[in-house]
């Protein structure tokens, strides 16, 4: 399997458009359900190093991002949308920093 440095991201039409100027890959969804479909695409593909998903989209899939950042790659992350953010990421972060050390550090 050969690894590469490439970036991809996963969102609605207008929050992904501009990650579009750092040269990542952007795949423009509609619904949790093309969201999934298209992460698991890109995660099997093994094209991409890191997989950017919006918290809108990644809220609604969470068993299958948790599955996911499981594995050692790509690293599957999740950003803001052009609407914001809604406390997912924060969550997740949250999350993993606790498991690493045993409290959570971040309140």
């Amino acid at each position: 399997m050969e690894k590469t440095g490439k970036i991809a991201v996963i969102g609605d039409g207008e929050s992904v458009t501009a990650f579009m100027a750092i040269g990542a890959a952007v795949f423009g969804v509609n619904d949790e359900y093309d969201a999934a479909d298209t992460l698991r695409r890109l995660a099997k593909s093994n094209e991409y190093a890191v997989i950017l998903v919006t918290e809108n989209y990644a809220a609604k899939m969470e068993q299958l991002m948790q599955k996911l950042k499981e594995r050692p790659y790509p690293a599957v992350l999740c950003v803001p949308g052009a609407t914001g953010s809604n406390g997912f990421g924060m969550k997740g972060v949250r999350k993993d920093v606790e498991k690493a050390v045993g409290v959570d550090i971040l309140q």
